[in-house]
């Protein structure tokens, strides 16, 4: 299974495929969806052009990226300059909203449906558009929260209220010292919790939403599902993508959905039961809507 890559010629039939995705979802049981960072993308969070120069101009003029990644893994000669950008960065993709509707017109179309979401985004955009929290599974993490760096601990911290004054106080592309943030357990600086390597905190409420996912899964098979895979692409496949393969090819009453600008494919095996649309994420959501 999943050996052979078939890439659907979706462009040329994008309307017939729009129909048979809205009769799949019509008459879905239930509705799985996977996300990655093409649904944030769509939705406006984009990291370079305009709005990388509107945030981080000064930074960009100093030390030479163009984008918020670069930034993100430059090596700042003090912690006082590390958290002035990625304050600014977290602020942004965070806590505010995303310029485009899409996550909410994404809303629209599951919220009379039994739903559950799985996403590797950070931006916390699902449960800001009112997706039921208790329906989300965050595998790799949140922008909105601290960890200890060491981590001396299985637990989390909500940041919002740092991370605003961070935003405020800070100048000439610094922080004030006494804004640094520090584990109140060990005193070691904070992290932000987010999957880079084995130190990630999966606290107790990452393992209950992973419980919540596997629950969901678990009594639902067989059922008509439709596997919604919006903006995922190959960096972690294994996260969403092959899963949502495997359990399609598993359940002859499940379809397989795709909608990813430039990277809808689906494994031979599967192409009968796989809708794939190589469409703008948002323009196919708000036609759907």
């Amino acid at each position: 299974m999943c050996s052979r890559i078939s890439t659907p010629k979706s462009t040329e039939n994008c309307s017939d495929n729009m129909k048979r995705l809205q009769e799949a979802l019509d008459a879905a049981d239930a509705v799985v969806i996977g996300a990655g960072a093409g649904l944030s993308t769509a939705a406006g969070f984009v990291y370079t052009g305009d709005r990388f120069q509107q945030f981080f101009s000064d930074f960009a003029a100093k030390y030479g990226f163009r984008d918020m990644y670069s930034g993100g893994f430059y090596p700042y000669a003090s912690p006082e300059e590390y958290w002035a950008y990625w304050s600014r960065y977290i602020f942004i993709n965070r806590y505010l909203d995303a310029p485009k509707p899409v996550y909410e017109n994404l809303l629209q179309l599951v919220q009379d449906k039994d739903y559950f979401v799985i996403t590797t985004n950070v931006d916390h955009c699902f449960q800001k558009a009112g997706f039921d929290k208790k329906r989300l599974f965050y595998t790799q993490g949140d922008y909105g929260l601290f960890q200890c760096s060491v981590p001396c601990c299985n637990e989390t911290f909500d940041n919002e209220a740092v991370i605003r004054r961070m935003v405020e106080r800070q100048k000439d592309m610094r922080i004030p010292s006494e804004l640094l943030p520090v584990c109140p357990h060990c005193g070691k600086p904070m992290a932000m919790n987010l999957r880079a390597d084995d130190k990630f905190v999966e606290d107790e409420g990452w393992l209950e939403a992973a419980e919540r996912y596997e629950n969901f899964l678990r009594t639902r098979q067989g059922q008509r599902i439709v596997f919604l895979e919006l903006g995922v692409g190959y960096n972690t496949p294994v996260i969403i993508k092959y899963p949502f393969w495997r359990m399609t090819a598993q359940n002859p009453k499940a379809t397989y959905v795709c909608i990813n600008f430039g990277e809808a494919d689906c494994p031979k095996e599967i192409e009968k039961q796989s809708i794939c649309i190589n469409e703008d994420i948002a323009d196919v959501l708000q036609g759907l809507r």
